[in-house]
């Protein structure tokens, strides 16, 4: 179960995709140091993943920044605010409720940290509005596994496409399959086709 704590691991991971996978030989390079975007885990990574659901990465910045701002970003502090108090931050209806369902719910966020990967994502896609794209972000950027890939993200795919040169963007199963080979470094993949999402598109796939 290799974590990525820093750097000098996606360093590692890079260079072990490079070895094995002439197009990544020859797109890794051009996109320099890939991002870490490690953060706490716990509650609020979750908090800010539910938020970033299928919104722009700036617009979830602007709602985290209120939510920050308005102290709505703890588990009591989401059970105890009214609606419209929430919703003032920018939250939709949906993301109240799931926000709310797993503020109460009795997740061992410490406890994670030693469950495998399937297990963790078991354990997140039981909570309400977390599905498997929400799991598998949370385990990449906030438990730091090393083989996380998220095969549902928009942004990967097109990337993906584009890098492999794809007739059409691929689905999450075509996605996931693509993705195989890079095990145990599917992580490091992600944050490379994110990279080059940024890089073709000119704005971030992932915040």
């Amino acid at each position: 179960m290799r974590i990525i704590s820093g750097p000098e691991d996606l360093a590692e991971g890079a260079r072990w995709l490079m070895e094995r996978d002439p197009v990544w030989a020859r797109v890794l390079p051009t996109l320099g140091p890939l991002p870490l975007r490690r953060r706490d885990d716990g509650f609020g990574a979750l908090l800010e993943t539910i938020v970033g659901q299928q919104i722009s990465t700036h617009a979830a910045g602007a709602i985290l920044g209120r939510m920050t701002a308005a102290g709505l970003t703890a588990p009591d502090a989401i059970i105890a605010a009214d609606d419209a108090l929430l919703r003032a931050a920018g939250l939709s209806a949906a993301k109240i409720r799931y926000l709310r369902g797993i503020a109460a719910a009795p997740v061992d966020w410490q406890g994670l940290r030693d469950l495998s990967d399937d297990a963790v994502i078991a354990a997140l896609v039981a909570l309400p509005g977390v599905g498997q794209w929400t799991a598998e972000i949370y385990l990449k950027f906030a438990l730091g596994r090393a083989d996380a890939f998220a095969a549902g993200d928009l942004a990967l795919a097109e990337a993906a496409r584009l890098i492999f040169e794809l007739p059409a963007r691929p689905g999450p199963v075509a996605l996931r399959a693509l993705a195989e080979p890079w095990r145990p470094w599917r992580s490091v993949a992600a944050r490379a086709l994110w990279a080059y999402y940024r890089m073709a598109k000119g704005r971030e796939g992932v915040s």
